[in-house]
């Protein structure tokens, strides 16, 4: 808890890389974090290998004072990172050791604090309500005295480039005022989030050769530049930059973490992370995400699921000859994966490519290799969607080489012979679903019946009671999620309706489709997918012959 630079970092305390997740990230709509929540995502972060972790504003908000008491009390022991403690500087009229909110600073313990001041006249005059003079005091008499009590002082220069550009003598002097006074860093702040890279790289660059001081820079992403102004910034000078986990925060959010630091380690070349640390990005990533009951953003630059997937069979072309000629990096180097999808513009090396990611060997067998692009692009047709719904497609390319090799597979988990659901509205008002299935499992026809709150719920249901027995690792599976969509049909034709079901067997997750003009049907495709995924992969651990499977759309 003593530690007030980076450690083991190759750059050091050269360079800053600081997060502010659980301060500045945590002003997002929707995000709120509990005490339990912050020692989690600071542990995260600090196994990453951020430098410096902003806890929170002790002694202004309760979590946050207790966020650092059990810190203090040996709750986040910390291998790589310095805790950082935030406040603003004392009030108007009073001395900084007096001052209740400065004095919270230092009962937190915590070895670094980060100070905010404002430095636009129009700030100081209209909000603090006080001349240059007292706001430059009000700076210097408290970064001082937190020097004096042993701690380290960066401070946030508060509106700075907007502050800069309508008075720049004002800004200047308040970062004087805190440079002489002890401060280690001087962090210029795009509060408003309305620079450019340009414009912003021009200014960093002229207060670096005006200064000499050490300059750190803090974005806001309102026009969505957030990442590239940090990154024009070090490139200018700065070294120290300020970003939060998934570029949460207020308004438009700040700049992404995880962007800022795949662009400072493989674009720039820079070690901002100890070794190993880059390929901790996704993980940690995701896992910030859930904590703050956000789904991931899948787009997202660097860490998202689709950050390296490639759709068009033009790329899986080229990637099948060299992956990096269609990936910007090796996604492996920040913990991500490529991924090939598979739809109507599915070419042959698309597939091939899907197929080896699968477990498929497509390769040297062009006859099931054109089967499959054919049946493919005639079920996208029809509405099927396998870009989403790996395992449908790993059962449809296996099916295809098994029809043309000629090779004769085992039967599937079970057979159909029938099913029924029917709705019952009783007269409480409740309405609940009942259907009975009739299956030939293990030689025998069972039927079984079981009641849910949906068709789907209750077919789902007298399945499971229907296959238990026979198959023990059917109480393992979960549905995880359920998505239905309503697809555009022909005119004079009924609606058609495909549904994605998304499986959990605890420790794999995996997607299966049906289409249907029925959307019980269509479930029913799909669960049937998921049951055979599953028993295909137990077959595989437990290293007997492969289960068979049944044909993807009926």
């Amino acid at each position: 808890m003593t530690r007030t630079e980076p450690a083991g970092t190759p750059l050091g305390d050269a360079f800053h890389l600081y997060d502010t997740t659980l301060r500045d990230g945590a002003q997002r709509e929707g995000i709120t974090y509990s005490v339990t929540d912050k020692l989690a995502v600071a542990r995260l972060l600090d196994e990453m290998g951020v430098g410096f972790i902003e806890g929170g504003w002790p002694g202004a908000l309760p979590k946050d004072t207790e966020f650092f008491s059990r810190a203090a009390q040996g709750e986040l022991p910390l291998k790589h990172a310095a805790l950082v403690a935030f406040g603003s500087t004392r009030k108007a009229g009073t001395s900084a050791d007096k001052d209740p909110q400065v004095r919270a600073l230092v009962d937190s313990a915590a070895p670094v604090v980060t100070l905010v001041a404002k430095s636009d006249l129009r700030h100081i005059e209209r909000a603090l309500r006080v001349d240059v003079d007292e706001a430059c005091a009000m700076v210097r008499d408290t970064v001082a005295f937190l020097v004096g009590e042993g701690r380290r002082v960066f401070l946030d220069a508060e509106h700075f480039f907007d502050g800069y550009a309508f008075s720049s003598e004002t800004s200047l002097r308040v970062l004087d005022a805190a440079a002489h006074a002890g401060a280690d860093v001087l962090v210029l702040c795009d509060t408003n989030g309305g620079q450019l890279p340009l414009g912003l790289a021009e200014t960093v660059g002229e207060i670096n050769e005006k200064t000499g001081f050490r300059l750190g820079i803090h974005c806001q992403d309102d026009t969505s530049c957030a990442v590239a102004n940090s990154v024009a910034a070090v490139q200018a000078g700065a070294t120290h930059v300020q970003c939060t986990a998934n570029g949460y925060g207020e308004r438009a959010g700040n700049a992404d973490l995880f962007a800022v630091a795949g662009n400072l380690v493989t674009k720039l070349g820079m070690e901002v992370l100890p070794t190993g640390g880059a390929a901790e990005l996704t993980r940690v990533s995701h896992a910030l995400a859930e904590i703050a009951n956000l789904a991931p953003d899948t787009h997202q630059a660097y860490v998202g699921s689709s950050a390296f997937a490639h759709k068009a069979g033009l790329h899986a072309s080229a990637i099948k000859v060299d992956p990096l000629l269609y990936n910007h990096i090796d996604p492996s180097s920040v913990g991500n994966g490529m991924r090939v999808l598979v739809t109507e513009m599915a070419g042959r090396a698309s597939l091939e490519l899907k197929g080896r990611e699968l477990g498929v060997d497509l390769a040297g067998r062009p006859d099931a290799l054109t089967n499959a692009v054919r049946k493919v692009k005639e079920l996208e047709s029809e509405g099927w969607s396998f870009e989403a719904a790996d395992a449908s497609l790993g059962l449809l390319l296996r099916r295809e080489v098994e029809e043309v090799s000629g090779e004769k597979s085992d039967p599937p988990p079970f057979e159909l012979e029938s099913y029924r659901v029917v709705l019952d509205h009783r007269p409480d008002g409740e309405v609940v679903s009942e259907a009975t299935v009739k299956v030939h499992v293990a030689g025998e026809r069972v039927i079984a019946t079981a009641e849910g709150n949906g068709p789907v719920h209750a077919l789902d249901a007298a399945l499971r009671q229907a296959l238990t027995p026979y198959l023990s690792w059917l109480d393992s599976m979960e549905l995880a999620d359920y998505k239905v969509r309503i697809l555009p049909s022909n005119p004079g034709t009924d609606a058609v309706t495909r549904v994605l079901l998304e499986t959990s067997d605890g420790e794999h997750e995996w997607t299966t489709v049906g289409v249907h003009g029925n959307i019980v049907e269509a479930s029913w495709l799909a669960l049937c997918d998921a049951l055979v995924h599953k028993s295909l992969a137990v077959a595989s651990v437990q290293s007997v012959p492969e289960l068979g499977v049944v044909a993807v759309g009926g």
